[in-house]
């Protein structure tokens, strides 16, 4: 079984566009651990494909019954990755990708046996960020500041050394070299 890649980074740096391009060009090398959470479904996603949308109920008795490899609570919602989801894509034969915040990063650091990898995606500054957040048009004032907020946090993380690599999207193309690159890198 490959080891799963964890790739984390602030809501806004390009992580969805990204994997999108990844999973288009391999559609049989990776999976998704497709995610829970407790938030509404966005325009156009599907239920078991872009998460698994429970209810709060639902997701703290999965917390309960330790159905969770990490799990956080962001901006009043609930989000979180089961063993289950991460056990069935390496089981499939594909490479388990993972996308996650600084918590679950925590987290799933604190399982040795999972062996993950870890790759941070950053935008190229916080003011960055906070235009690319406001261009999506889904977002209310306080939630960008909380985002914001949180992205700083994340980033502060990753100077720690927290990952194994770091990637600045500031050129998608490169970036995602760059992101192929970690990937298939043998180790």
């Amino acid at each position: 079984m490959s080891r799963p890649v964890v790739i984390s980074g602030p809501s806004g740096t390009g992580k969805s566009t990204l994997l999108k391009k990844l999973f288009a060009e391999y559609p049989d090398s990776f999976g998704f651990s497709v995610s829970s959470t407790t938030r509404a479904p966005r325009a156009g996603e599907v239920n078991g494909k872009d998460y698994n949308f429970v209810s709060v109920e639902e997701f703290k008795s999965m917390i309960k019954n330790n159905e969770f490899i990490e799990w956080a609570e962001f901006s009043g919602n609930y989000y979180g990755s089961t063993v289950a989801s991460v056990k069935q894509v390496g089981e499939s034969g594909k490479t388990c990708i993972l996308d996650i915040d600084m918590q679950g990063v925590k987290q799933v650091k604190a399982i040795p046996e999972l062996n993950a990898r870890f790759l941070f995606i950053a935008p190229p500054s916080v003011e960055d960020l906070k235009k690319r957040l406001e261009g999506r048009g889904t977002e209310t004032e306080e939630s960008i500041a909380k985002r914001l907020g949180a992205a700083e946090a994340e980033l502060a993380y990753a100077k720690t050394g927290a990952h194994d690599k770091t990637i600045v999207n500031d050129d998608v193309a490169k970036a995602y070299e760059e992101m192929k690159d970690f990937i298939f890198a043998k180790n």
